[in-house]
């Protein structure tokens, strides 16, 4: 298998490539990343030289740089490039479209135009609104109905995906994943800026009462359910992934705070997001019996193991929240890889 796959520095991408170079070893992956900032080439360094994997550095909303990541062909393609902060979107919502939607397209183009070339489209839960405390979680028939600029920039790529599907017929499917956690995640989200804010005796800031409630996945397990989908998933299709492991925000924060031992007084409520969703939960049923894909991990497990790992990789979440990663790692890739 010749496989592209975008965003892959960044924390979902990131540990995909892994994913895939570990669990098939006759598999080729090229990474096509721009390098923004949350794009960090630490996530991978130590693959520069495997020589199944080849990194280009590009913009999927480029034609001429989606043209030489795809050189030499490519039987599939995983796209996780995407601008993905609610709160970036919310001060400016230019940049989403234009890697969400502008990016999307230039990608599907470049796939019809190989020919044959499979593609996985990983979206977001995010595109089916909110749900209220007593909603069934969402299935693939609930009605798209985003209310941020990021998920409706994700939810213009999905419907792009499927009208590629049905009027080309390409071999498109969609991925809708709930939230990720583990190795690698650009520490503005809420579990990783909570455990290294803890680390460092910061306070730990929570929006509104912090019972906005999230069902949560780690991502070595969302990544083994979009390996499958890539292997076995219908064409046009979208096949939705969580845990049934929904958690109140507050709850989670607590629990990182007794994990790390420190204060429960670092804990700060701060004004809510503007149009924050209240709960978000995904009906996993069709992937588990199409494919036969589950969580292999407990939350429980999941978060106690992501503590350990960011206590024990200070260094890389050191230099990603000081901005130092950006400079270091990107000469350290201009200098070693064509």
């Amino acid at each position: 298998m010749r496989l592209l796959v975008t965003g892959g520095l960044g924390f979902i991408g990131s540990n995909f490539v892994r994913a895939v170079l570990r669990d098939r070893p006759d598999w080729r992956v090229t990474n096509l990343d721009l390098v923004t900032y949350a794009g960090n080439p630490a996530n991978l360094a130590d693959l520069a030289h495997d020589p199944r994997y080849r990194f280009v550095k590009g913009d999927i909303a480029e034609p001429a740089d989606v043209a030489r990541a795809v050189q030499g062909g490519a039987d599939a393609l995983v796209n996780f490039a995407a601008e993905s902060h609610v709160d970036r979107s919310i001060l400016s919502a230019t940049p989403f479209v234009r890697t969400n939607v502008l990016g999307t397209v230039a990608l599907l183009e470049a796939a019809r135009a190989i020919g044959r070339c499979r593609v996985v489209h990983v979206s977001t839960d995010e595109v089916y609104g909110a749900l209220g405390p007593d909603d069934p979680p969402f299935t693939e028939q609930t009605p798209v109905n985003p209310t941020s600029p990021y998920a409706a920039s994700k939810a213009a790529a999905d419907h792009l995906a499927l009208s590629f599907a049905r009027t080309h017929g390409q071999e498109i499917v969609i991925t809708r994943c709930s939230n990720n956690y583990g190795p690698y995640q650009f520490p503005e989200k809420l579990i990783p800026l909570m455990i290294t804010n803890a680390i460092e005796g910061k306070k730990l800031p929570v929006y509104g009462d912090g019972r906005q409630v999230r069902d949560w996945i780690h991502v070595e397990d969302h990544c083994a359910g979009v390996l499958a989908v890539l292997e076995r998933g219908r064409a046009g299709e979208v096949y939705n992934f969580g845990a049934r492991a929904e958690r109140y925000n507050i709850d989670i924060v607590s629990r990182i705070v007794a994990l790390l031992k420190v204060q429960p007084g670092l804990v700060e409520h701060v004004a809510d997001r503007p149009a924050h969703d209240r709960r978000y939960a995904m009906d996993a049923g069709k992937v588990e019996r199409e494919l036969g894909w589950r969580p292999a991990r407990s939350f429980e497990d999941g978060l106690a193991a992501t503590v350990r790992w960011y206590a024990e990789h200070e260094a890389w979440w050191r230099a990603v929240k000081d901005g130092s990663y950006r400079d270091f790692y990107r000469q350290w890739y201009e200098e070693r890889v064509p």
